[in-house]
């Protein structure tokens, strides 16, 4: 798995997927650094700062699905909900293959305390309908959770191991997968795994941190709660303002414009 050539930076964060042969297991790498120094920028423009415990949560969960979405196909995007009850907190953190991009937030106000820590995981495919699936977990490691999700949703064992301080390693079970091998492995032979098994690369793909909540989208969500009750929406303010549940990003919506936009599109 170590680099023997260095060539010129694309833009994105770098996975790469290995096909551990005689294993039968698929591997997928990357060194976290790029993404978390995007993710830093946006709490920065929101002028959001989370607790270090709470941040470290949310930045394994983004490592996590990020590993998960590259050993998934081209045209999957994931969204998982993540309950905690101690620390109380829901993450959520979306990987899309399409775009290439990720994203994630984390919430402790009024999180509701409903007893069990649940793992929902949504997966959508390109002319299919999305799939949903929920299980329950235990612990507070994040990468741990997505361990036990694999083990009770998709019926086969992953691990996830950390190479270096940002640089995270996925494995997953693939068919007649050499599973003794799989579970017994700990961090000492995966220092090695590139010397010890014979490893073949698949595929490279990048991912950067990118929500796409664009004011057009916003003003589709207000939309039908326009056309109902528009006073109800806004009251006596001429001003709306809400925050993406997907990344925290803060949008001011005018009466005047989600008006115009609207009738716009009742006279489509």
């Amino acid at each position: 798995m170590n680099d023997s050539e260095k060539t010129p930076a694309e833009p994105g964060l770098e996975v790469r997927s290995y096909f551990v042969r005689g294993r039968n297991a698929l591997l997928t790498r990357a060194d976290f650094g790029e993404l978390y120094v995007d993710y830093y920028l946006h709490q920065g423009q929101l002028g959001a700062q989370h607790e270090p415990r709470d941040d470290e949560l949310l930045k394994q969960a983004l490592a996590a699905v990020t590993l998960h979405a590259a050993a998934r196909p081209w045209s999957e995007s994931v969204a998982w909900t993540i309950h905690l009850q101690k620390p109380l907190l829901n993450l959520f953190v979306a990987g899309d293959n399409r775009l290439g991009t990720v994203v994630g937030q984390l919430f402790t106000d009024e999180v509701k305390d409903v007893g069990q820590q649940l793992f929902v995981a949504d997966v959508v495919r390109e002319r299919a309908d999305t799939r949903r699936s929920a299980v329950e977990f235990t612990g507070a490691d994040i990468f741990r959770a997505v361990e036990q999700y694999y083990a009770q949703s998709e019926q086969r064992p992953a691990r996830f191991f950390q190479y270096a301080e940002e640089d995270f390693v996925f494995l997953s079970a693939q068919p007649q997968c050499d599973l003794a091998w799989l579970e017994g492995l700990d961090d000492a032979a995966m220092l090695t795994l590139d010397h010890t098994e014979e490893l073949s690369l698949l595929e490279t793909r990048r991912y950067r941190w990118e929500c796409g909540c664009t004011q057009a989208r916003m003003f589709a969500v207000l939309a039908q709660i326009m056309r109902a009750d528009p006073d109800g929406l806004f009251g006596e303010e001429p001003v709306v303002r809400m925050s993406c549940p997907r990344c925290g990003a803060r949008h001011t919506i005018t009466r005047e414009a989600l008006e115009a936009y609207v009738g716009s599109e009742s006279g489509k």
